[in-house]
């Protein structure tokens, strides 16, 4: 199943997304087999919210090993883990706002897992029964306060600003992501292109290690880490992020008012 989040008359909404382009309504928590409804038309004519925004978002960095070597630095022996508020979140084809306060916002094409049933120090082998699925995001960084934070030994500006989290268009519940091929283009322009088995700490490993911590509960996510070829973004780019089997995460780029 392919699960979407979009905003109806009443409210935010879960819907399905059907073959044909279609969106059914689900009737039901996503977390608790939830029913198929009626349809409520083709997803290009939904406004797409960010697929869950109501948990934790626990990022990973330095977490493609290409990624790691293009940036000259030492492979991490443990998942090196920051956040984002809520705030931070928005949904498939909502603008990204590129603040007054940074000079250097760079994309950052990502696998997020979705955490579908609460669980803490998970072993590996039961990881699976703890996920509800993945989708896309797309971790934008004001790199300026990123490394003006980073030198002081913090990390929250450069990657929490108000839509810095693009994510979705959808949660696919079925899918194997050990092996995908993950993109992102800049107005068209392929500036990542690489492959899931490419993460030093793979999904398995970070739900399991991360829970030694963490309580995980459903909608929660995990951003998994960008790999090699991150790179600068302007008012009035377009940025799409495409991961084999998940579809693409497309957002345009649009200066602070």
């Amino acid at each position: 199943m392919k699960i979407v989040r979009y905003q109806a008359s009443t409210g935010p909404a879960y819907g399905a997304l059907q073959k044909d382009g279609s969106v059914r309504v689900l009737a039901g928590s996503p977390f608790d087999l939830p029913a198929l409804g009626a349809s409520v038309g083709p997803i290009a004519g939904l406004t797409l919210l960010a697929p869950f925004d109501s948990g934790k978002t626990i990022c990973v960095g330095l977490n493609y090993i290409k990624h790691i070597e293009e940036s000259n630095a030492k492979r991490p022996e443990f998942p090196m883990l920051f956040m984002k508020p809520r705030t931070a979140l928005i949904g498939h084809g909502a603008p990204i706002v590129y603040p007054k306060i940074s000079q250097n916002v760079h994309y950052e094409a990502e696998l997020v897992v979705v955490i579908g049933k609460k669980g803490r120090w998970i072993p590996r082998e039961k990881v699976a029964e703890h996920i509800l699925g993945y989708t896309i995001g797309n971790d934008i960084s004001a790199r300026d306060w990123q490394r003006k934070e980073m030198a002081n030994g913090f990390i929250l500006w450069g990657k929490g600003m108000d839509t810095f989290g693009p994510m979705g268009p959808a949660v696919d519940t079925e899918i194997d992501t050990s092996d995908l091929r993950i993109q992102l283009r800049v107005n068209g322009q392929t500036k990542q292109d690489s492959r899931t088995s490419d993460l030093l700490f793979d999904v398995p490993h970070l739900v399991s290690e991360l829970s030694k911590a963490f309580t995980f509960e459903p909608g929660d996510t995990i951003w998994t880490g960008t790999p090699s070829g991150v790179g600068p973004i302007a008012p009035g780019d377009t940025v799409e992020v495409e991961i084999e089997g998940l579809g693409v995460l497309r957002n345009p780029v649009i200066a602070e008012a």
